[in-house]
């Protein structure tokens, strides 16, 4: 093989790695009608999504999230358990926003889970609070789930309750304690009369009707109710508000949340914050709640010791005379009455001690802990060291909520509490040995002052210690009930750290979908990028040849002539319709076999061969139609058909198969014999005869070369028409006979793998001297890819070569492949 047919080989074989984008863009212009045709269809697909799809709004409320001093807490409170500033976190709001215990709270005061509707166009619209009614249900017994029930109006007085019931039992849910259970209905339809105002009870439906204020009630309109899953409806919203600082480092947050019916947003905004706000405040008053349970148990416990001191000065009294006490014994007494409250005073804090030293070591849960100034405890220490535990206890609390147990966080907030707790813990034994100094202090004073009054009579000795008892629990009583007065005002006056400084309101406006322009927007790139992928996909998996300039880039052979496309009766163009372009065609082609001739001068009368990949690309067609030309040119010639499997070209000369080819290479007939005339002057046919069994071995036969060499003496054009390349070995056999070998290409029908075996046979010399005819040609610019002819001609043919007939009916596929085609 020579340097230059491996440069072709290398440069076939690039070329086919180069894509053709400008064979793409014309094939997208070729194919305009099916991008517009499916912008048209997204564009119908994105209307008809707008009109159906629901609205969706999205509204707003601002918080605010500080520590709200109680303005009832000033330096000289004695009971100091105002500590809100702790629990004032914005992280904890937003993490209680989505915690399932406070979506219950807001969906249960709300009765989301009860959905008032009308039937709408394209579905059933939530007309919410703009329904003449509403209902109030009976939280104690059932009310069935998802089945849409219908009310329907009947007058000012009455309503009528329809549904359709598939099954004999249904499922119903009590929304007291949130049981689900299966009722008993009749199936199939149920329609039954009330009054409005009255209760409805039914195994399926508990509930009373009432009429909305100012509304007016259609007769005859229908609404619907339906029942939801409590559960389900709180799974919507547990993490529908979305809430986040206003600006960074913010305290006031911003909540928003996304629905369908814009006074249900508002009202589940407002109610959200309304119900963070009263948590808030609960939650920071539990600290004053527990204080005041604890100093009510003190004051219990000393009102009933006053009542048995009382009791007994009443008892000495009637027993006694009343004694008059100088003014030494008065100084004395006093002395010793302030001594008894003082140890009273320690005493009780000795006891709180050791009950919060008790709790703090048996109990889990350090919520419930009073306040140690309820008992005047002042220690710094104490106090911050109690209500940091107090606070951690109670995040621990509300991360249970929101947290799996055993997170890292639980195990970061058990860790902080137990190391305040030890340091608590410690603080406490330092401060009860500080008291139980200053108790055996004060009980030495005490001790010195009743020394001195143990000489009085016995009798006067008894009075003054019931005296000092009853002073005592007296000024008790009186402490515990100024402390326990004191801590009702504070608690009282507390309020929450969560205020809504802006309030959800429908105002207009809010509405964020369906986006109809971006759906319109995003319908247009479908519908124009759709096909084009499409038609990409098409044009990379296409083998098929289109034009002259894919048959340049595959094959180094030349191309010699263009036939078009003509609809005929018959393959006899040039002869009936001489004037036509594709007679026209063959005589150009006619023309130059003069200089193909030249290249390969011999003796006789010249052979020109047809052969193709397969049948149905036009060969026989162009075979009769150049015999036709040069017979009508008055060259003296004769038509060969060598398709001795598929003989075809009898017909549209109106003569019998029954001799031909087969006949004269068997031995049974002569030349003479087999050749037919034609109505065409100077234009002979042999036809190929029966079809004999083994056509390439009958082809081999050395007659065929005799043959061969008598046509060249008797004629001046010997036309062949042979069977096809890429389907028997035949053609091979009779190349060696043709001066020019003509492969017929036909447009969008040909296979380019097809070329491939030419591309072959030619390098390696099994075949010489051939060129190219495209068939079913279509005039086009820009590289085959824009129209630009004026006038479409041409042929059409089968799949196995067969002549469309002019005026056949055309099947739906076919008419739509030739409209896109256009």
């Amino acid at each position: 093989m020579s340097y230059n047919e491996f440069d072709d080989i290398e440069h076939i074989e690039s070329s086919r790695m180069v894509f053709d984008f400008k064979g793409f863009l014309f094939k997208v212009l070729n194919l305009w009608k099916l991008v517009v045709l499916s912008i048209v269809v997204a564009l119908l697909i994105a209307y008809a999504i707008n009109v159906r799809k629901e609205n969706i709004y999205r509204l707003d409320s601002l918080i605010i999230v500080e520590n709200d001093q109680n303005p009832f807490f000033t330096a000289n409170t004695s009971i100091s358990f105002n500590w809100g500033g702790v629990s004032g976190e914005v992280g904890k709001v937003i993490t209680t926003l989505n915690t399932r215990t406070h979506n219950e709270k807001v969906v249960d005061s709300l009765q989301f889970y009860v959905n008032y509707l009308v039937q709408g166009k394209y579905r059933m619209v939530d007309v919410y609070k703009n329904a003449p009614f509403y209902l109030e249900l009976d939280k104690t017994k059932g009310q069935i789930l998802n089945t849409p029930i219908g009310v329907r109006f009947i007058n000012d007085t009455q309503y009528e309750l329809f549904a359709e019931f598939g099954s004999d039992l249904v499922n119903t849910q009590r929304y007291g304690d949130k049981k689900t259970q299966m009722s008993p209905v009749t199936k199939g339809a149920f329609k039954q009369t009330f009054t409005i105002g009255q209760p409805v009870v039914l195994p399926f439906l508990n509930f009373t009707l009432h009429k909305r204020p100012d509304t007016v009630l259609v007769l005859g309109s229908e609404y619907y109710i339906q029942f939801l899953w409590f559960d389900s409806v709180v799974n919507n919203y547990k993490n529908a508000v979305k809430a986040s600082p206003l600006s960074q480092a913010s305290s006031v947050l911003r909540l928003l949340l996304v629905g369908n019916n814009k006074a249900k947003i508002v009202d589940y905004l407002n109610t959200t914050s309304a119900i963070l706000s009263k948590t808030e405040l609960e939650r920071k008053n539990l600290y004053a709640t527990n204080t005041i349970k604890f100093i009510d148990s003190s004051l219990n416990a000393v009102n009933v010791n006053l009542k048995d001191v009382n009791e007994e000065m009443n008892a000495f009294r009637k027993q006694n005379k009343v004694f008059d006490l100088n003014d030494e014994l008065k100084q004395t007494s006093e002395k010793l009455k302030g001594y008894d409250l003082e140890k009273e005073g320690k005493q009780g804090q000795l006891n709180y001690l050791d009950l919060l030293e008790n709790y703090l070591r048996t109990k889990t849960d350090y919520s419930h802990i009073a306040a140690p100034s309820s008992v005047g405890i002042t220690e710094g220490n104490i106090l911050s060291s109690v209500a940091k535990i107090t606070g951690l206890a109670i995040e621990r609390q509300n991360l249970e909520a929101t947290t799996r147990e055993g997170s890292s966080l639980f195990k970061e907030l058990d860790s902080r509490i137990d190391a305040e707790k030890n340091v608590l813990l410690e603080t406490i034994d330092a401060t009860k040995k500080t008291i139980g100094t200053q108790l055996n202090t004060i009980n030495r004073q005490i001790a010195n002052l009743e020394s001195k009054l143990s000489g009085l009579p016995e009798d006067q000795q008894q009075f003054l210690r019931i005296q000092r008892k009853l002073d005592l629990s007296q000024e008790a009583y009186n402490i515990y009930l100024s402390k326990r007065s004191e801590a009702a005002i504070v608690k009282a006056a507390n309020v929450s750290d969560i205020s809504t400084i802006d309030e959800a309101k429908d105002i207009g406006g809010g509405l964020i979908g369906p986006n109809k322009n971006l759906n319109y927007m995003m319908a247009l790139m479908v519908g124009f990028f759709a096909p084009l992928l499409f038609i990409f996909i098409i044009f990379l998996l296409d083998s098929t040849i289109h034009g002259s300039d894919e048959i340049e880039r595959l094959s180094n052979i030349p191309i010699i002539g263009l036939v078009g496309k003509y609809r005929y009766p018959n393959n006899l163009v040039v002869l009936e319709k001489p004037k036509s372009a594709v007679a026209e065609s063959f005589r150009a082609i006619r023309s130059s076999l003069q200089f193909l001739y030249k290249k390969n001068h011999k003796a006789g009368g010249r052979t020109v061969m047809f052969t193709s990949s397969v049948s149905g690309e036009g060969k026989t067609f162009c075979a009769i139609n150049l015999a036709s030309a040069y017979a009508l040119s008055g060259k003296k010639t004769i038509l060969l058909g060598f398709d001795l499997r598929r003989p075809k070209i009898f017909n549209d000369f109106d003569i019998k198969n029954d001799l031909g080819l087969v006949n004269y290479l068997l031995g049974d007939h002569s030349i003479a014999e087999i050749t037919n005339n034609t109505h065409i002057e100077n234009l002979h046919v042999i036809t190929s005869g029966p079809i004999p069994p083994n056509p390439s071995e009958l082809l081999m036969d050395s007659s065929l070369g005799t043959l061969m060499d008598e046509l060249r003496e008797t004629y001046d054009i010997i036309v062949l028409d042979t069977p096809p390349l890429g389907l028997v070995t035949d053609a091979f056999e009779l190349s060696s006979f043709a001066d020019v070998t003509f492969f017929v290409v036909r447009l969008d029908y040909t296979k380019k793998g097809m070329l491939q075996l030419i591309n072959s046979k030619f390098r390696t010399g099994e075949v010489k001297n051939v060129s190219y005819i495209l068939n079913f040609y279509k005039h086009k610019t820009n590289q085959n890819y824009g129209y630009g002819y004026g006038y479409g001609y041409g042929y059409g043919y089968g799949v196995y070569g067969e002549s469309y007939l002019e005026g056949q009916k055309e099947t739906l596929f076919t008419k739509i492949k030739r409209w896109f085609s256009r």
